[in-house]
């Protein structure tokens, strides 16, 4: 009986927790699909001062499009994938780091090979980067933000994907940027939560 209760506690827990990542990345979507009108329709200085720093990720391979949020707390990635504070932003020189539950929004990042394309929409501009490199390393291992003196993306998720509890260690998927930032298309903002650490 008591087994019941705990399993019973810890569904709803997991509910309560993915009930409001949806409805976070809703609303985050909403504000990201406000400021790229404001962009279109304003001048583009009134279109700066109304840009709230909002980031879109977008994974075709894997149908993940989501918008990040800045900081890497555990509140913060119950909302989105966060982007390290401490590194540049994408699209400038050096390596931005995202991270991502490996249960939500980082799910599928495994499946992610060399070629594959990754993008980051910012400040109006779609940055496009190719997958480098994929490896595991332990928890500790900071190397992964090292920075780098070309443009990189950096993201990160626990690993083994579907392991029970804590992961041990930690999934790396580097890219770099191909080319100079397209204006953004609207055809890339499609929704999609699929994917997460």
């Amino acid at each position: 009986m008591i087994l019941m209760v705990v399993g019973v506690i810890l569904l709803v827990y997991v509910g309560v927790q993915y009930g409001q990542m949806y409805w976070a990345q809703r609303d985050l979507e909403r504000r990201w699909a406000a400021q790229q009108t404001i962009g279109n329709d304003q001048p583009k200085s009134a279109a700066l001062k109304m840009d709230d720093g909002l980031m879109r990720l977008s994974i075709p391979k894997i149908d993940l499009a989501a918008v990040v949020v800045e900081g890497t707390s555990h509140r913060s990635l119950l909302l989105g994938p966060g982007h390290m504070k401490e590194t540049p932003a994408p699209g400038q020189a050096g390596n931005a780091v995202i991270t991502g539950h490996r249960d939500t929004f980082f799910r599928h990042i495994y499946e992610l090979q060399k070629g594959d394309e990754i993008l980051v929409q910012r400040s109006g501009k779609t940055f496009k980067y190719e997958v480098t490199s994929k490896r595991i390393v332990q928890p500790d291992d900071m190397s992964v933000l090292k920075p780098s003196q070309e443009s990189r993306l950096t993201l990160i998720t626990c690993y083994p994907t579907y392991y029970i509890g804590p992961a041990p260690e930690r999934l790396i998927v580097t890219s770099r940027l191909l080319e100079e930032p397209a204006t953004t298309d609207a055809s890339v903002q499609k929704t999609s939560t699929a994917g997460g650490h």
